[in-house]
C-alpha cells in the first residue's frame, strides 16, 4: 500500500501533467503487478464492491478516538472529506503493514460475508497497520469516493512510456467490461486478447470548443458540419451476433435501451457505430428531460418506451465488416456509414444530413437555429480526419450556442470538498417571486479563487441560520448563472430545473433589487424548454 500511498500524495501535490506522468511512471516502474492492475482499475472507475457503509466506518471510528458525534460532525464540516477525516481523527499507529494495494483489496473483499462484529474487528485492526496517507487510500477505496486528477490519457502517457507501446493501444486496452479480479496487469494489454473480446470499445474522440473565430479554421469547403445534439455519447457495437452499447462514462448501458439491442439485430456483424443516443420520434429529436427518465433505471416500463422513444443519431463509423476504419479520413468513413444505414434501414437509426453552407457567416446562421432544433450547437471536422483517441485540438471542434443567463441571488452556502474543503464554494441561488426568494439552482463553478475567497468571507460574517454544512446567508450577493436547457420540474421548489448551471461571473454591479425573477425564469421556459 506505501507504493499506491506515495503515488496519491504526489497527484494531489501539483497540477502539472509533467509530474502526473512523471509519478504515475515511477509507481508503474516499482509496484508488483497485482498492486498496478488495481490501481488502473481504480482510476479506470472499475471499483471494489463496498462491503462496509460509511456509518459504519463513522461509528469504529468514533469509538477508537473516543469521540462524540457532535465533534465528529464538527471534524467533517472543516474537513469536507469522510475518509480524510477518520484518517486524521484515529490513533496512531501501532504495527508495521507489508500489505500491497492489491492485496489489502482481496483483504475488504474477504469481508463480505462476516458478520458486522466481524467486520468491526478486522477493519480497526487494518487502520492499527496503517500510517495516515495509507489509511487515507484506504478509506477512499471502501468509500469509494476517489476523485484524484488522472485522466485516461495521463494513464494511457504515463502506461505507454512503462510498457513501450503506442499510447492508442494503451488506451483501446483501458476500455471495456475486464474485472481487475480476473486478469492479470499483462494480459490488460495483450493485444491478441483484446481481439477476441467482442465487446470491447474503441477510446472515444472528443472536440475542443471553438475559442477563435470560423475563419482561422481556413476554407469551409475543407470542413464539414453537423449538429451537435443535446443527448448522451454511445458507442454501438454488433459483433459475433452480440450488442453491446456504452456510454462515454463506459458503461454499458444495454438494459436502458432495448429498442438499440433490437435495431442493432438488422446491422452486419464487424459494425461499430459512434453516436448520440437521443429521445427521438417522426422525424425529430425530443427534450433532453425525456431521455432523462430512462437514464439510472434498470427496468424501463412499457409506458416509457412510448413516452421517450430512443434513437441512435449515428455520426461516425469505427469498424466495418470487422476492420478497424478510425485512420480512414471521415469523408470516407461517414461514406460507409451511409451504405449501412441505407442496406439496413431501421426507424431507431438515423444519419442526419450534413449541414451545408458555402461561407463561414451562412454556417453561423445555421447556428442561431440550434435551440429550436433541440441542439447545443454545430460540430466541425475535418474532411480528411481520422478518428483519434482522446481530446485533440485541431480536426473537431464544438460551436457551440451561447449559453442562457439569468441574475440570482445567493441564499444558501456550503463548503466543498477536497481542496475546497476550508471554503464555502457551493452555493445555492434564487430569484424574486414577489417579495419572496425561491430556489432554482446550485452551482460551484465559475469564480477565480480570489473570489470564491472573498465570497467565503462573506458567508462567514453574514451567515443568518446553520443546517448542519449548509449556511443561510444574508440575501445580498448577486451573480449571473449561464445554463445549457431549461425544463419543467415538480421536483424542485420553482417547479423549474436548469441544465448545467455555473456561475458566468459575479454581479458587484448590480443591486439585489435588480435581480431576476421567476417570471424571467418561465418566459425562458416558455421559450427554449422542453
Amino acid at each position: 500500500m506505501k507504493y499506491f500511498a506515495e503515488l496519491i500524495t504526489r497527484l494531489d501535490q501539483s497540477n502539472k501533467t509533467g509530474d502526473k506522468v512523471e509519478a504515475l511512471v515511477d509507481f508503474f516502474e516499482k509496484a508488483a503487478d497485482e498492486e498496478k492492475v488495481w490501481a488502473v482499475a481504480i482510476f479506470s472507475h472499475r471499483r471494489p464492491k463496498r462491503q462496509v457503509s460509511t456509518k459504519q466506518l463513522r461509528n469504529w471510528c468514533q469509538e477508537l478516538a473516543g469521540i462524540p458525534d457532535w465533534l465528529f460532525d464538527e471534524c467533517y464540516h472543516a474537513v469536507g472529506d469522510l475518509a480524510e477525516t477518520i484518517a486524521l481523527l484515529l490513533p496512531k499507529t501501532t504495527h508495521e503493514n507489508d500489505k500491497n494495494l492489491g492485496q489489502w483489496i482481496e483483504f475488504l473483499q474477504a469481508l463480505e460475508m462476516l458478520p458486522e462484529e466481524l467486520k468491526k474487528e478486522n477493519i480497526q485492526n487494518a487502520w492499527s497497520k496503517l500510517d495516515y496517507s495509507e489509511r487515507f487510500v484506504f478509506n477512499k477505496i471502501i468509500t469509494g469516493g476517489f476523485r484524484i486528477g488522472v485522466s485516461q490519457s495521463l494513464m494511457s502517457q504515463a502506461l505507454a512510456k512503462v510498457l513501450q507501446l503506442d499510447k492508442s493501444n494503451i488506451a483501446h486496452a483501458l476500455m471495456g467490461n475486464w474485472n481487475p479480479q480476473e486478469v492479470s496487469f499483462p494480459a490488460i494489454f495483450d493485444q491478441e486478447e483484446i481481439k477476441k473480446d467482442s465487446s470491447k470499445p474503441y477510446p472515444f474522440f472528443l472536440a475542443y470548443p471553438l475559442e477563435t473565430t470560423t475563419n482561422e479554421l481556413g476554407d469551409i469547403a475543407d470542413w464539414q458540419a453537423e449538429w451537435k445534439w443535446d443527448g448522451i455519447r454511445g458507442q454501438l457495437i454488433r459483433r459475433n451476433g452480440e450488442t453491446f452499447i456504452w456510454s462515454r462514462g463506459e458503461e454499458l448501458v444495454n438494459d436502458k435501451f432495448p429498442e438499440l439491442l433490437k435495431m442493432a439485430e438488422n446491422l452486419p456483424n464487424g459494425t461499430v457505430i459512434d453516436g448520440e443516443i437521443i429521445a427521438f420520434k417522426d422525424g425529430n429529436p425530443l427534450p433532453f428531460a425525456l431521455l432523462q427518465t430512462r437514464i439510472g433505471r434498470k427496468n424501463i416500463s412499457k409506458k416509457q418506451l412510448q413516452e421517450a422513444p430512443i434513437s441512435l443519431l449515428a455520426y461516425d463509423l469505427l469498424e466495418f465488416e470487422g476492420k478497424d476504419i478510425r485512420g480512414f479520413p471521415i469523408s470516407k468513413r461517414r461514406e460507409l456509414l451511409v451504405e449501412i444505414y441505407q442496406n439496413h434501414p431501421h426507424e431507431r437509426l438515423q444519419v442526419p444530413q450534413l449541414i451545408k453552407a458555402n461561407t463561414w457567416e451562412a454556417l453561423g446562421k445555421f447556428r442561431e437555429q440550434s435551440r429550436v432544433n433541440l441542439a447545443e450547437g454545430l460540430m466541425l471536422k475535418k474532411a480528411d480526419s481520422s478518428y483519434e483517441t482522446g481530446r485533440k485540438r485541431g480536426s473537431w471542434w464544438k460551436w457551440k450556442i451561447e449559453p442562457l443567463t439569468i441574475d440570482g441571488i445567493m441564499i444558501y452556502a456550503q463548503k466543498g470538498h477536497g481542496r475546497r474543503a476550508d471554503l464555502y464554494s457551493d452555493y445555492t441561488f434564487a430569484v424574486w417571486d414577489g417579495e419572496n426568494l425561491v430556489p432554482f439552482a446550485k452551482a460551484y463553478s465559475g469564480l477565480t479563487d480570489a473570489e470564491m475567497r472573498e465570497v467565503d468571507a462573506f458567508v462567514k460574517k453574514n451567515t443568518r441560520e446553520r443546517f448542519g454544512p449548509v449556511r443561510t446567508v444574508k440575501a445580498e450577493l448577486v451573480f449571473e448563472i449561464a445554463f445549457e436547457g431549461i425544463q419543467d420540474s415538480p421536483r424542485h421548489k420553482s417547479g423549474i430545473a436548469l441544465r448545467f448551471p455555473r456561475i458566468l461571473r459575479w454581479r458587484k454591479d448590480k443591486p439585489k433589487e435588480e435581480a431576476n425573477t421567476l417570471e424571467d425564469l418561465k418566459a425562458l421556459l416558455k421559450t427554449y424548454g422542453g
